[in-house]
């Protein structure tokens, strides 16, 4: 079976919003700015040019330099930091939580989609410089989602508290993790390598954004990807007119619910407070809230007055930290963006934030859905050639799948629709005569239609499943398969980790991701290895 793509429309695996975005429906147009074709990154690159504050640049390039300050970082990624200083340099963006080992296949493919678009802008568009920029997110403070990896349908867990930012949260204890890990790892090169990266990413360095900063350097450094811990207080300076604007006007709320309610017939993915900021410490982030004249962080007995509050965000900036409303347009302010590439739900409260951008006057970025890609094994590719699986069939629901391929397989139509059709053609003649006499006979020839196109439908139920019991060793081997590439019924990017792949195919899985995942041609990629 060759390598084949699927479109996200057909996968079955995305939301009617996002469909509806790539399909460029109607209802979607007004949420963002512009869609992400080629030629509209040219329009992107002059307004970003002409609305991006050029004093930031120098602040941004300084505080990246220092971040990467004990980091083995290739001439490619210390060439893009000093690049960022330039006014024609533009970057490409994606987040992600700082999972446990990167968490999720999906992780990879969000940085090498924001690699290869940078790459293929700089083609088109040779004047100019693109880099690409892991954000990544050291303020969230959802532990819980973050603190394991699946490997080989075993959840490796890092049980610790964790109160505060996880950027900022100590490695300590991650021995007993690693060594859980290694083994389940075996023997082997690819084994150990990924043996000394867990080690020298978790156990060498201080913080989990440390720990995440190093992985992701290792994995990515090569091409130049620029990794970014935006908790600082050098790049909390140039937001604070924004963040100022947030307390004493408490403008988002308004805002995002404008916009919300563009959105109804859709599942809106996150609702605005009242003041979208948090306070944060190491071991504290709470909401900043307004109660009776006077500011208070939730949970605790702190209060500020109007003056006190911005006292501290002027003296202290690197306190005041954005929530998912705030958060994106933090980003946008700080670096010279062009786009933003994430996942479905991601882009989902993008969506919510076009008007704030509009009210804070902040060039929204171009939103790109990231790369999907099914990784599959030879041998599964010739197991589903024997089984006459197309890759189309395998992104089926099992449960049709398997209704599908009996029908395929049984040598009888397992389709009764003529039947009935010719029944109900037959009911039709009857249903005439009964209307020219009583109701009673009318009632008795609509029972007796209604009896007999139950009975064909249970006839058909009977037959298929019949069927399904004379074909089941081949079914179940079309279930097995399935299972293998989509665990849980689900994606298998959503749920396994990185990890399980390196160690079968070794440097060729970067390689395979880095050659075929095209980012505008907006396909799920099937890459056979």
């Amino acid at each position: 079976m060759p390598t084949d793509c699927i479109s996200y429309q057909e996968s079955n695996y995305f939301s009617k919003l996002i469909v509806d975005y790539l399909d460029k429906k109607t209802e979607t147009q007004s949420l963002y700015h512009r869609f992400p074709s080629l030629e509209n990154f040219k329009l992107q690159l002059e307004e970003k040019g002409n609305n991006f504050n050029p004093a930031h640049r120098n602040t941004l390039a300084a505080v990246l330099k220092e971040q990467y300050r004990s980091v083995n970082t290739s001439e490619a990624t210390r060439q893009h930091i000093a690049l960022l200083k330039e006014v024609n340099t533009f970057t490409i963006t994606t987040g992600h939580q700082l999972n446990l080992f990167t968490g999720p296949l999906y992780f990879l493919y969000k940085i090498v989609s924001t690699i290869n678009l940078a790459k293929e802008l700089k083609a088109a568009y040779p004047g100019y410089n693109f880099v690409p920029v892991y954000w990544m997110a050291t303020e969230d403070h959802d532990f819980e989602e973050i603190n394991y990896f699946n490997f080989k349908n075993k959840k490796i867990k890092w049980n610790k508290e964790s109160h505060g930012p996880v950027g900022r949260l100590s490695t300590e204890g991650l021995e007993n993790v690693f060594d859980v890990f290694s083994k389940e790892l075996g023997i082997g090169d690819h084994a150990e390598y990924l043996r000394q990266l867990f080690k020298n990413a978790y156990l060498k360095q201080d913080n989990l954004a440390d720990a995440t900063r190093f992985l992701a350097n290792e994995l990515f450094r090569e091409q130049g990807l620029v990794i970014i811990d935006a908790d600082n207080a050098s790049l909390k300076k140039l937001f604070v007119p924004y963040l100022k604007k947030e307390l004493l006007e408490q403008y988002a709320f308004g805002k995002v619910t404008e916009t919300a309610g563009l959105l109804k017939s859709y599942t809106v993915q996150v609702n605005p407070r009242e003041i979208n900021l948090f306070y944060i410490e190491d071991n504290l982030r709470e909401r900043i809230v307004f109660e009776n004249g006077k500011y208070i962080v939730n949970t605790t007995s702190r209060t500020f007055t109007e003056s006190e509050l911005l006292t501290e965000l002027e003296s202290h900036p690197e306190k005041f930290s954005p929530n998912v409303i705030m958060r994106p347009l933090y980003q946008e302010v700080i670096l010279p963006n062009l786009c933003y590439i994430g996942g479905g739900g991601e882009l989902a409260y993008w969506f919510e934030l076009k008007s704030l951008f509009e009210a804070s006057n902040v060039t929204f970025p171009i939103l790109l859905l990231r790369n999907s890609a099914l990784i599959a094994t030879v041998k599964q590719a010739q197991k589903a050639d024997n089984l006459q699986l197309s890759w189309s069939d395998l992104f089926t629901r099992q449960g049709e799948l398997v209704t599908a391929k009996t029908k395929a397989f049984s040598e009888f139509t397992i389709d009764f629709t003529e039947q009935k059709n010719h029944l109900s053609q037959q009911f039709k003649n009857l249903m005439d005569m009964a209307n020219r006499t009583d109701a009673s006979f009318y009632g008795a020839v609509k029972a007796q239609e209604t009896k007999q196109v139950k009975g064909l439908e249970n006839l058909e139920k009977r037959l298929l499943k019949a069927e399904k019991r004379q074909h089941e060793e081949k079914l179940r081997r079309i279930t097995d398969l399935q299972n293998e590439l989509f665990p849980n019924q689900s994606l298998q990017e959503r749920f396994a980790n990185f990890s399980e792949f390196y160690l079968e195919f070794g440097p060729a899985l970067n390689d395979a991701l880095l050659k075929q995942l095209k980012p505008l041609e907006q396909e799920f990629s099937v890459l056979v290895l």
